[in-house]
């Protein structure tokens, strides 16, 4: 038997309780983790800190923060307070002694068991509950800046006559105000109920009372606060009805009130407004009365109320008065969403004219000419000729060009001329070693523009190159041509250091450079190094020798990227664009204001709305937006990216939008004036595609002024899905340079057309004037089609082309082997009453894999041509030749009409006319007037000669114009025909003088 007694026993053995050198290297352990944790947080603020310093928009890191650490304190503070102060107070209320109950004996366990810790769980919860509440606030930084900042609208709500403004920005601010009220009251009033459940205050199964005289007060304070609460947001609610969405005939996200609010849930809230207040003063009364009974009695009659008021009123109103007369009764509210849309949206001023679609012109050679007058018909497709600038101009593998390519247009001799743009950016997938340094040290940039000619291509079908080679030379001149920013560069680099950069290489081996720009984060500091090693999770850049004084590191390259980062409060366009100004190569961004709280505008959700053929299969091409679903949108700020630099300039483009305006005080010095944009820059501004397509897809419904039809729908358009390939999604716009019925002279347009809702034939031509800087910059034209007649649209255009006998024979020839065809894109040109619809086509032979331009395709008034160039198409379609001097495009494609001296063009002209009186008289046989004729003639020649000459001489495009000899001896000016005519002497009567 073991010993029992009290003697000595052996050592006594401490189990489970770690030795101090294992406690020292946990502690140690935690420390560093602590440590490692704070640092990682640390890097992302620094290397934020110092990216916005880089790029000299510091003011919008630190607006941004204090904002976020401003709403976030006092509203997590005001959140730990409020939960924090009932906890407190339901505690300090409890019962001396608590009911002698199995329930309250249970509860004693977990009183006693918690004693010791009531201060810390206190501190717990409260601190708990504001951390959530104090994140939640931080996210709402925009709602508080714009209501802090708004500026008016200048613009009343037809139902309320209040300011825009308080929609926009008041409205939001109060709304959220409203949510954290109740949020902070039923977090109170859970808090507070648990704990007088705990302390005895409230009991559900013990005997007597089933709660305190304190208990019910302190909760009934708190319903009261809720009912108030809830009073607030019917009276919001009321406001809220004019942004309000809903489906309307058809309409996806009608805004604004209908018959049925205006009469019934209106009324209906303010009702319920004044019962809540009256029921919240019943809660607040209990603190005399102690009884539930009448505030229980007035909740139960608000609930009532909401139900038979809010609910089923607003029903019998709408089925019993707005069903029966719906068109009457709605008319007036119709009307106001009419107007209010259009001016969010800016389409109020879309001028809308009646066209007929049938030529009435009878002369061939008139509408010949006519076309070249038109429109500089672009057949080099951007979307579809970048595998062609792959090839013939990629250079080395580790460059490449956007899988679209973009338009722009240069003036080149005088003359504006369309033009595909592209950049030859880093490639990085074509570096054929990979390894740290190759990726982030020697290939860092691409080089150089690639431009060609919009209007035609060589003889073989590949574009007519204006910008070319490596480096690249041409029309442009003299520029920077290294691009460090740019759309493809989506990684980071390191530059400026002891390592050299690849610049490019050409037959005498491989070009280095090292970055001088300023742009980017300075990694000389151990600090930064550390930093970064930790944020982009690469160690290397903590101990890398490649790294050392001067290294650079750059990042968030795009120019979406830069542009979104430096102004977080604009929506971005999808498609950003090159273009050479003043010796630099320049993104150029398009940049938008919008809100969700522009009253009676119906709502458009942007990602949806921008979408068509070309974003379905390039993610660049999306619209960036904070704010997905909108309202109100303006083109209100244009953005360049330095593709060198990267430096960042935001142009206030729209100087009334209230929005801009509110934004600027928010942000001051962050937007520079409209008038700092130089006039090499404005020339390559244009109008933004993606709000092109906004503004479309509205006028579908919104081109129609008068409530009757917009009820009826008769009149709803559709944007047609793009013919030329099989995708089904929408046809994109096209840039274009033309001129529409009322304009005097072609002007660089963004165009789409229209069909009748669920058919294919054409309701309607839309075109924007897109030349930024003049008076008609933003005027939306629209040519509606007669509905008694049917004209073909895109789709039926395109079936045409296809089901034409010898087209489709000559297409099938075409892909012969392995060739394939490829559509371009289908232009719509308004002509005379008609519509001329051009398309090139490009095929893809042999090994080479890259499109040409082999086919044009041109349909005008039932007449379809299939032909090698643009200009033999058009002969053909219209049985007649031009007489307007063709482009010299090197024994090009297609053609634009050039633009001659006018004072040749004077003097060709008299030619003209002296040549034809030479004619009457020879006829007359007054060979006086003949002999006069023909002097005139050989005057009028002469001088068109030395017009030209001086021309060339002052670096005119004169080559491009046949000489005035060569023009008077063709058919047009009639010369051949002047030196076959009969003399004087070998008329078969006699001259005058004998």
């Amino acid at each position: 038997m073991p010993d029992r007694g009290g003697g000595p026993t052996g050592p006594r053995m401490r189990v489970g309780r770690p030795s101090r050198r294992v406690r020292t290297l946990l502690m140690t352990l935690g420390v560093l983790a602590v440590l490692g944790m704070a640092f990682t947080m640390f890097a992302g603020f620094w290397t934020d800190w110092l990216w916005y310093r880089s790029v000299n928009y510091s003011s919008v890191f630190t607006t941004t923060l204090w904002t976020k650490i401003g709403l976030f304190s006092v509203f997590g503070l005001l959140m730990a307070l409020a939960v924090g102060f009932n906890i407190w107070l339901a505690h300090r209320l409890r019962p001396p002694l608590s009911a002698m109950s199995v329930e309250q004996q249970s509860l004693d366990r977990y009183r006693m068991g918690i004693a010791p810790y009531k201060r810390w769980l206190l501190l717990g919860i409260t601190a708990l509950v504001g951390l959530i509440a104090g994140a939640s606030a931080a996210g709402q930084w925009r709602t508080w800046l714009m209501w802090v900042n708004g500026v008016s609208f200048g613009q009343k709500d037809p139902q309320f006559h209040l300011d825009v403004s308080f929609f926009a920005f008041d409205l939001p601010w109060y709304r959220f105000l409203l949510g954290f009220g109740f949020a902070a009251t039923i977090l109170s009033l859970i808090a507070a109920a648990l704990t007088h459940y705990l302390y005895g205050g409230l009991r559900v199964t013990s005997p007597g009372a089933r709660a305190t005289a304190a208990a019910t007060g302190h909760l009934s304070v708190l319903l009261g606060i809720f009912v108030a609460l809830k009073a607030v947001a019917y009276w919001l609610d009321r406001y809220g009805l004019a942004v309000k969405s809903s489906d309307f005939k058809a309409t996806d996200n009608w805004t604004g009130l209908r018959y049925v609010d205006a009469n019934a849930y209106l009324p209906a809230k303010t009702i319920l407004f004044c019962i809540a207040v009256i029921c919240a003063l019943l809660f607040f009364a209990t603190l005399w009365r102690r009884t539930w009974q009448l505030p229980v009695i007035g909740f139960g009659l608000m609930v009532l109320s909401a139900i038979l008021i809010g609910g089923l009123y607003p029903a019998i109103v709408q089925k019993f008065q707005v069903q029966p007369n719906e068109q009457a009764k709605e008319a007036p509210y119709v009307e106001k969403n009419l107007k209010a849309t259009r001016e969010a949206y800016g389409i109020d001023g879309a001028q809308v004219d009646e066209y007929s679609g049938t030529s009435t012109t009878k002369d061939k050679t008139q509408l010949r000419d006519d076309v070249d007058a038109t429109a500089s018909i672009r057949v080099l497709d951007p979307n579809i000729v970048s595998p062609t600038y792959q090839q013939l101009q990629q250079m080395r593998k580790y460059y490449a060009f956007p899988t679209n390519l973009d338009v722009d247009r240069y003036n080149v001799s005088g003359t504006d001329q369309d033009t595909v743009i592209g950049l030859r950016e880093l490639n990085l997938a074509g570096v054929d070693k990979q390894n740290w340094i190759n990726n982030h040290f020697r290939y860092t940039h691409g080089y150089g523009v690639v431009a060609a000619k919009g209007t035609t291509a060589d003889a073989e079908g590949r574009p007519l190159f204006t910008e070319s080679n490596l480096p690249s030379e041409g029309d442009l001149g003299t520029y920077q041509q290294r691009i460090y920013y740019g759309e493809k560069t989506t990684t980071y680099s390191i530059v400026g250091g002891p390592q050299k950069e690849i610049d490019y290489s050409d037959d005498n081996g491989e070009k280095t450079t090292s970055y001088t720009a300023k742009s980017g984060v300075n990694l000389s500091n151990p600090v930064n190094r550390a930093a970064y090693a930790v944020a982009f999770g690469e160690p290397q850049i903590l101990y890398s020798g490649a790294i050392g004084e001067g290294s650079r590191i750059l990042y968030n390259r795009t120019p979406k990227e830069r542009v979104e980062a430096v102004a977080p409060w604009l929506t971005i366009d999808g498609d950003a664009y090159p273009a050479v100004v003043d010796g630099k190569i320049q993104w150029i961004v398009d940049a938008y204001t919008t809100t969700n709280g522009y009253p009676y505008a119906s709502r458009t959700t942007l990602g949806d709305t921008t979408a068509d053929s070309l974003t379905a299969t390039n993610d660049n091409r999306a619209v960036v937006a904070q704010q997905n679903q909108v309202n109100y949108i303006r083109n209100s700020v244009k953005a360049t990216v330095d593709a060198y630099t990267g430096q960042v300039k935001l142009y206030q483009w729209d100087t009334e939008d209230p929005v801009l305006k509110t934004w600027m005080k928010a942000f001051p010095g962050t937007v520079e004036p409209k008038t700092d944009i130089s006039a090499s820059l404005m020339a390559h501004l244009r109008y933004p595609q993606d709000l092109f397509k906004v503004q479309r897809e509205l006028l579908t419904r919104y081109h129609v002024k008068d409530a009757t039809t917009f009820l009826s729908g008769s009149e709803v358009w559709q944007v047609p899905d793009d013919p030329s390939n099989k995708s089904g999604d929408a046809v994109p716009p096209y840039y274009l340079s033309m001129k529409m019925p009322d304009q005097a002279a072609q002007a660089f347009s963004l165009t789409t057309t229209f069909t009748p809702n669920g058919r294919d034939n054409l309701s309607a031509f839309m075109a924007v004037d897109s030349e930024a800087g003049t008076s008609g910059y933003g005027k939306i034209r629209i040519l509606k089609l007669p509905t008694s007649t049917t004209v073909d649209g895109p789709k039926q255009v395109q079936s045409q082309f296809n089901s034409e006998q010898d087209i489709a024979e000559s297409i099938r020839l075409l892909k012969g082997g392995d060739s394939d065809i490829e559509y371009g894109n289908l232009l719509t040109v308004p002509l005379d009453g008609g519509l001329l619809y051009v398309e090139p086509v490009y095929v893809r032979g042999g090994g080479l894999k890259y499109p040409l331009l082999k086919k044009v395709l041109v349909t005008y008034g039932g007449n379809t041509a299939f032909e090698d160039t643009l200009d033999e198409a058009l002969n053909k379609v219209f049985g007649a030749e031009s007489t307007t001097p063709p482009e010299d495009d090197g024994g090009g494609t297609t053609t634009p009409p050039s633009s001659s001296s006018p004072t040749v063009q004077e003097a060709l002209n008299d030619a003209q006319k002296a040549f034809t009186a030479g004619q009457e008289a020879l006829k007359k046989g007054d060979w006086e007037a003949y002999g006069k004729a023909q002097k005139d003639l050989e005057a009028a020649l002469k001088r068109a000669e030395d017009a030209q000459a001086e021309a060339d001489k002052s670096g005119n495009k004169a080559s491009s114009s046949p000489s005035p000899s060569a023009t008077a001896s063709s058919g047009g000016a009639g010369g051949a025909k002047a030196c076959s005519s009969p003399s004087p002497s070998s008329s078969p009567s006699s001259s005058p003088s004998g």
